[in-house]
């Protein structure tokens, strides 16, 4: 069975699955190519308006593959060194491998022209829960449990967390999480603003299938005017903020959804959005 499963919705949502549950959805195998071919073709599908990341069985994800690289196997793709490559080639295939990983998984999550949502079902530690911060929103089963946890394997940290944590939860909680390397409990998660939502385990699916049914049935063209505003607003200054705010407020202004809004404020109904 595939290590990354796909469920695509009629209403536009699509869900992807992490499914390697013996190995607590480990980065390991094919997991991360699937993953950002999974992610790319959700971007570029128009039909696709809302992409949920979810992980089988008693995990989101665990992060990298511990086990493989005991083995001595190589973080992103699986393989097996044969030591005949130099040092210098080593770091340097290894930073560019690693680099091009993030930007088509977490960088895609967070930066894709439509919302995206992590469904964590179990475990999200490491870069597992950078992929989580990547996203959006994020919805927590009860029983989840979430933290950095580089520390405990000698690694500083990928996948965006360091840059997505501290904006959730500020700069020293986030230190705190990364040199302490604790694990929290998913209610404490939300208590500092790692999560969105913490809901029962067993309504964990549907309570976020009805938040991404919500979000699908949006205007899908704000939304990406919206999310560029959100993220290349924390790092610019207020007057170019304002400057990007004003240029996409016109453009998502000149959209078939926002007249069909306006039509149907004044119709006192239910706009219809189409992403168009």
């Amino acid at each position: 069975m595939s290590d990354v499963l796909i469920d695509k919705h009629d209403n536009g949502v699509t869900v992807l699955t992490l499914n390697r549950p013996d190995s607590l959805n480990a980065m390991g195998g094919d997991l991360m190519p699937l993953l950002s071919q999974h992610l790319a073709e959700a971007a570029a599908d128009r039909k696709v308006r809302c992409v949920v990341l979810t992980g089988a069985g008693r995990a989101f994800c665990a992060g990298g593959d511990v086990k493989g690289m005991a083995a001595g196997r190589n973080i992103l793709n699986n393989s097996s060194d044969n030591g005949d490559r130099s040092p210098a080639s080593m770091l340097y295939y290894g930073v560019e491998g690693l680099r091009a990983a993030q930007r088509a998984t977490s960088l895609m999550l967070n930066s894709m022209p439509k919302p995206t949502i992590a469904a964590i079902n179990g475990h999200a530690v490491g870069a597992g829960l950078s992929l989580a911060l990547a996203c959006d929103i994020r919805v927590a089963s009860e029983n989840a449990k979430l933290g950095t946890a580089f520390r405990n394997v000698g690694f500083s940290g990928d996948f965006g967390g360091s840059w997505l944590l501290q904006r959730l939860v500020g700069m020293g909680k986030a230190k705190e999480l990364y040199l302490g390397g604790e694990i929290i409990m998913a209610d404490e998660a939300q208590r500092i603003g790692m999560v969105n939502r913490v809901v029962p385990h067993e309504k964990l699916m549907e309570e976020t299938l009805a938040l991404a049914d919500h979000l699908a049935a949006g205007p899908a063209l704000a939304y990406a005017r919206m999310k560029e505003n959100i993220n290349r607003g924390a790092t610019m200054d207020f007057a170019s903020a304002l400057e990007m705010e004003a240029m996409n407020m016109q453009l998502s202004g000149m959209t078939r959804d926002h007249q069909e809004a306006a039509k149907a404020f004044v119709e006192k109904r239910p706009p219809v959005f189409k992403g168009i």
